[in-house]
């Protein structure tokens, strides 16, 4: 069984579920480093929203993925980190240099939903202060909201995590409501997981 273990590692497939701003930020660093160790894993990723990713590691689809916290009571998970939810405006917006970005106001123009599907964070902001934007656009990608928001056509609230290393001009304010996302990875058994898939969790500190 040993052996078979250490034949797992010398070839073997990970299968990953993960959005967007954990594929672009995190896991090029977690895979290079874990490569150095393994150099024969395959990956695969596939790109979703929450509710996809869960019901991917519910069916076996993947070995493991990224979500946003708590999630399905079935799943085993790994909290990782609290991530910021910041306000997102054109450059020579009138509220620029605002100290923080009064949750209000941004239901005075039109705003840009990054959503799909149930379970977005952002949507819960408003709830919470009850509030009812303007939603003009709704999509479930991070670049194109921030390039409408470049071209002034509204503006909207991303996590802090996509926003490292953008080549858009746009400024990102916190809110004068903290809100945050809990990012962490969840699996739907530590116990029964694939010896590759085990250490990969311990690589998870590269990010």
């Amino acid at each position: 069984m040993e052996i078979d273990e250490l034949n797992g590692l010398q070839s073997g497939l990970i299968r990953i579920g993960t959005f967007s701003s954990v594929a672009t930020h995190w896991l090029s660093n977690i895979i290079k480093e874990f490569q150095k160790d393994y150099p024969n894993i395959d990956y695969e990723l596939l790109l979703g929203d929450y509710t996809e990713i869960e019901e991917w590691i519910l069916e076996g689809r993947v070995d493991c993925g990224f979500l946003r916290l708590p999630t399905h009571p079935e799943l085993e998970t790994i909290f990782l980190e609290q991530d910021k939810l910041l306000a997102i405006i054109p450059k020579n917006h009138h509220l620029a240099d605002c100290e923080k970005f009064p949750v209000s106001a941004l239901c005075d123009e039109p705003f840009m939903l990054l959503e799909k599907g149930a379970k977005a964070e952002v949507s819960e902001i408003f709830e919470r202060c009850g509030l009812t934007p303007k939603v003009h656009f709704t999509t479930w990608d991070d670049y194109a909201i921030m390039s409408m928001v470049e071209s002034e056509l509204g503006i909207s609230i991303l996590p802090q995590l996509i926003l490292k290393r953008i080549p858009y001009k746009i400024i990102a304010k916190e809110l004068n409501v903290p809100a945050y996302r809990n990012i962490g990875l969840a699996l739907r058994s530590k116990k029964t997981a694939s010896l590759a898939v085990k250490r990969f969790i311990e690589y998870l500190e590269y990010r």
